[in-house]
């Protein structure tokens, strides 16, 4: 591989995750501000209105962060990625432009009611407001994934004369059978960051002694959300995503297991170093027969190893592998978590037990690092292609762009994004130090 793909592609992960920390929060505090809203609404109780312009301020600033740092992902295209864009523009130039017209629009048009509409307009005008931000976020999900899911397993396209892809159907492109369940699995990850991040802050708001109404709302609308789509993150969601893989991207399966020879009642690790010079797992600690069930609902079934495949069609496996078992391992430490939270808020002891606060408030970074690390184990398990299938990455890349010219605007995102992210942090912290607005007329 030459020093200009692999600069781009660092370019490439470095802006993109960068930018994801963003769209995380946003995409799954959207619904949570419904459910506030609906409960304002419905009740009139001031509480959740106060609840409400807090989170939608914390929402605002991420949306904000989020479309700036989103902005040199889409120049990349041209700029570093010319020969992808020029093959598969005529799809993804279709879904991505869906995404700024639909999404976009809507969910920054309603924001501003969102802000400044709560005395200007009527509550229910307001509360339709929310609602259609929430759908612009989760259209923009959408669209986004439909892109990737088409550059994981590519569908209703036709090849063209001059040998790029055109769009055949765009029913087949939205009806992809990996998009679905890879949607629903970034969303409903977004939901449990959104929910986790609610409780901690509401933790936090406790063990200070300060705002102590809101601190239990947050604690207990987080943990219970959260708990719920903890364990649908698992299952159905994340369950039938595996399958999707196992069915189309069997060598990336491997590579995420750490599986060199092929087995029948092929075993899961829960520990293990991948080796790629002794194509084995070393130290591994198994769990027998259970990948073979996972993977095909048969404890004998047979599951290919890596060694069935050339080394040229190999990810990066340990990449993929540390990657897929961090977002496991976490995963787990948040269904353990939130069940416990709910366990305590049965037994009524949830808002006073301070340990478990301190549990919740370190758990802030835990959805965001499994987010992440799941984008990495679904993009690098990808590789070498970039269109799964039809082009690899090493085609993709602007002939023109030299590595050392890659580096230099490396340096300059890094630069810009180091202050950017500090600014993100310290208005974070002014409007968690300033809190919500608990009596209507300071909300004003």
């Amino acid at each position: 591989m030459s020093d200009t793909v692999i600069a781009d592609r660092i370019q490439f992960t470095f802006t993109v995750m960068f930018h994801y920390l963003f769209p995380i929060l946003t995409m799954g505090l959207a619904p949570l501000i419904v459910v506030l809203r609906t409960l304002h609404l419905r009740r009139g109780e001031e509480r959740y209105a106060a609840a409400a312009r807090f989170w939608t301020r914390i929402f605002a600033l991420n949306f904000a962060v989020g479309v700036i740092s989103g902005i040199p992902m889409e120049f990349q295209f041209g700029t570093n990625w010319a020969q992808f864009s020029a093959f598969a523009g005529g799809i993804i130039g279709q879904t991505l432009g869906l995404e700024g017209v639909f999404s976009f629009f809507l969910e920054s048009t309603f924001l501003g009611i969102l802000l400044f509409g709560e005395r200007r307009v009527s509550p229910r005008l307001y509360w339709w407001s929310t609602v259609l931000v929430a759908a612009g976020a989760w259209l923009s999900g959408l669209f986004i994934t439909a892109t990737n899911a088409w550059m994981q397993h590519p569908v209703g396209y036709r090849l063209a004369a001059d040998g790029t892809v055109q769009m055949a159907s765009l029913a087949a492109l939205l009806g992809n059978p990996f998009l679905w369940w890879q949607y629903l699995h970034v969303m409903n990850g977004a939901v449990l960051s959104a929910a986790v991040v609610m409780a901690s802050l509401g933790a936090y708001y406790l063990l200070a002694g300060r705002h102590i109404e809101f601190g239990r709302l947050s604690v207990a609308l987080g943990v219970g959300v959260g708990a719920f789509f903890a364990l649908t993150q698992l299952f159905p969601t994340g369950d039938m995503n595996s399958h999707n893989v196992t069915t189309y991207q069997p060598v990336k399966l491997a590579a995420m297991e750490g599986l060199f020879q092929t087995r029948y009642g092929a075993p899961i690790a829960i520990i293990g170093m991948p080796s790629t010079t002794e194509h084995r797992l070393l130290d591994p600690v198994l769990v027998p027969d259970a990948l073979s069930y996972l993977a095909y609902g048969n404890f004998r079934a047979e599951v290919k190893g890596l060694n069935d495949y050339p080394e040229a069609e190999w990810p990066l496996v340990q990449l993929t592998y540390y990657a897929y078992h961090i977002m496991v391992g976490l995963g787990t430490v948040l269904i353990a978590a939130l069940l416990l939270g709910v366990f305590l808020w049965w037994r009524g002891v949830l808002f006073t037990s301070r340990w478990f606060l301190w549990v919740l408030l370190v758990l802030l970074p835990f959805p965001y690092i499994a987010n992440e690390a799941g984008w990495v184990v679904t993009e690098v398990g990808r590789q070498p292609w970039l269109v799964y299938g039809l082009l690899r990455t090493v085609a993709g890349v602007s002939p023109t762009v030299e590595a050392g010219e890659t580096i230099f605007t490396v340096l300059g995102f890094a630069g810009m994004y180091v202050l950017l992210g500090v600014l993100a942090v310290f208005l974070a912290i002014m409007i968690v130090l300033r809190g919500p607005d608990e009596h209507p007329a300071a909300a004003h």
